[in-house]
């Protein structure tokens, strides 16, 4: 993770990533590392200095710009970001935000395309072939065989008749032959983020290329795409481990509201979505006043805003975005999972925790890097190179920062080392948190790591914009960065023993082993965190969104 914001990762990026885990960047770890990197940075560390320097511009149908003019290298780094995740799939639908924002590189009428009017008919009959073949298949066994090869092969057909109209990737290739770098895009459970580092002067490709996919996107080759991110699924939940283990944990954990459904959606929900479905999602997100844009580098903000006026300023405003109506009821008691794979055991268990702006969300930031942030955290100096119990042993929070989320400990017993010797350890340390207040020279440790984690990513172009983008999305307003660091700056010891008091206990705990199915089940480790009746184990979303922690450096934004 990282510090306020956590950076939103794609869910189809690498076997964290694709577990929407939160990750901090690396770290410095010592103050002198800092005044090195406050140097590096290139722009004023101080909050009012700051301030100075980020421009914002609100458009009259509501969208929102962040412009820093920063550096002397004739570059810029922009980042456009859309309040709109896996939270937000349609239910019976999940999965959509993901597919949308793998099919927003497909282009528009004029890119990507040899003979717009031609393809709008193939699509068209595509997605009534798909439509008969969904329905046929929902008749399960009373499916007629002969009528679904047939389908299947009319569908077939018409997909091959649309890639002889398709010029691949043609998006792409124009920003590249400009001199792009750094294109990518990232779906997590809050948002979504599309980035891109381009030379100064193509500022007004930008701008027109973006307002265009907004304004015109025709989602070609829907069906293909489709079917990779089914495959995405296959690879990286279902025959992965870590994967199934954090899908069932996140089931488990949450049993009412959307952040129990993994950003890559179900298997059978993927199956049945269809074109008409997205651009219908794509009209209800996909609208200016739900999005934030950010250009950081050396460009002028006043020539920028003309630009942006320009392409962005008559796209039509649409009402405000539905937003999850399920909050998640408090937790009445310990919640356990056992998942049968045929891999070596491992363990997560997860706590309830309130999210930005509740102070305990701060608390949290260090709580996760005092336990299990690098090979000096307390966790790995207690469990892996002391009693040696587990192989390797990290905490995070996830899965997304919209709403209350969890604090979560993951681990690997090692050999022959059982999951329940591990849990218990665990719980050893987190109940020391209870029951010592951590030493203040212990504390400015952990405040000197994640000032060193809030530092380094904002060195780059693309940082410095991840960062200020993900708060201004998330929270409304990018200044929420600078409170939510000088909160983490007042972190006391006996702050983190009430937090720990309140959120560690057994009733607020969810333990999810994974295990071969021929291993006889572990029981539950005797004892743990004392049960001190928690103020609010679970507590309901806030109505602000929460802002993210340390950016990271790449498309996400710290959290």
């Amino acid at each position: 993770m990282i510090l306020r914001p956590r950076v939103a990762i794609p869910a189809h990026v690498g076997i964290l990533e694709q577990l929407a885990f939160p990750r901090r960047p690396a770290v410095l770890s010592a103050l002198a590392g800092l005044a090195m990197l406050a140097g590096a940075i290139g722009f004023p560390l101080r909050a009012q200095e700051l301030e100075g320097r980020v421009t914002r511009i609100t458009l009259d149908n509501g969208m929102r710009f962040l412009v820093v003019r920063r550096g002397t290298a004739p570059v810029f780094s922009a980042s456009l970001r859309f309040r709109v995740g896996g939270v937000d799939d349609p239910g019976g639908r999940t999965g959509m935000a993901h597919l949308f924002e793998h099919l927003a590189f497909k282009g528009t009428s004029v890119i990507g395309t040899r003979e717009p009017k031609k393809e709008t008919v193939i699509l068209d009959s595509l997605d009534e072939v798909a439509r008969d073949l969904v329905q046929e298949l929902d008749r399960g066994a009373a499916a007629d065989p002969a009528r679904l090869s047939a389908l299947r092969d009319k569908m077939k057909a018409l997909k091959e008749q649309a890639g002889t109209l398709v010029v691949k990737d043609e998006l792409m290739q124009v920003l590249a032959g400009n001199g792009a770098a750094g294109i990518n895009a990232s779906t997590g459970q809050d948002l979504t983020s599309y980035v891109v580092s381009l030379p100064s002067n193509r500022l007004e490709l930008w701008c027109l290329l973006e307002s265009a996919r907004l304004r015109d996107p025709v989602l070609r080759e829907f069906y293909s795409e489709r079917d990779v991110v089914e495959e995405e699924r296959r690879m990286r939940v279902e025959s992965q481990p870590g994967g199934k283990l954090y899908e069932q944990l996140l089931l488990t954990a949450f049993q009412a509201h959307p952040y129990r459904v993994s950003t890559v959606g179900w298997m059978s929900d993927l199956e049945h979505l269809t074109r008409p479905e997205a651009l219908a999602f794509r009209r209800s997100y996909y609208l200016p006043n739900n999005a934030v844009g950010t250009l950081v580098g050396q460009i002028d903000p006043e020539q920028a805003e003309q630009l942006l006026r320009r392409y962005f300023g008559d796209l039509p405003k649409g009402p405000p975005p539905p937003q999850p109506p399920t909050a998640e009821p408090p937790q009445q008691g310990e919640r356990r999972i056992r998942v049968e794979f045929d891999a070596e055991p491992a363990l997560m268990i997860a706590y309830h925790k309130p999210n930005w702006p509740d102070p305990d969300d701060a608390v949290f930031q260090v709580i996760e890097t005092l336990l299990g942030s690098g090979r000096t955290s307390r966790l790995f100096r207690k469990l892996v190179l002391d009693t040696q119990v587990a192989s390797d042993i990290t905490s995070f929070e996830a899965p997304g920062d919209r709403f209350p989320n969890l604090f979560i400990v993951s681990a690997e017993p090692r050999d022959p080392h059982t999951a329940a010797e591990v849990e218990t350890g665990v719980l050893k340390e987190l109940q020391r948190l209870v029951d010592e207040v951590v030493p203040e020279t212990e504390i400015q440790k952990v405040r000197n790591q994640l000032e060193a984690s809030f530092l380094y990513p904002l060195r780059s172009n693309q940082g410095l914009a991840a960062q200020i983008s993900y708060f201004e999305v998330l929270d409304g307003d990018w200044k929420e960065m600078l409170r939510y660091r000088d909160t983490l700056r007042k972190v006391t010891g006996a702050q983190v023993q009430e937090a720990a008091r309140r959120i560690f206990t057994p009733s607020n705990r969810t333990v999810a082993t994974l295990a071969r199915a021929s291993a006889a089940p572990a029981a539950a480790p005797p004892g743990g965190p004392a049960a001190v009746p928690p103020a609010s184990p679970a507590p309901g979303p806030a109505t602000i969104p929460p802002p993210s922690k340390t950016p990271a450096s790449g498309a996400g934004a710290a959290r």
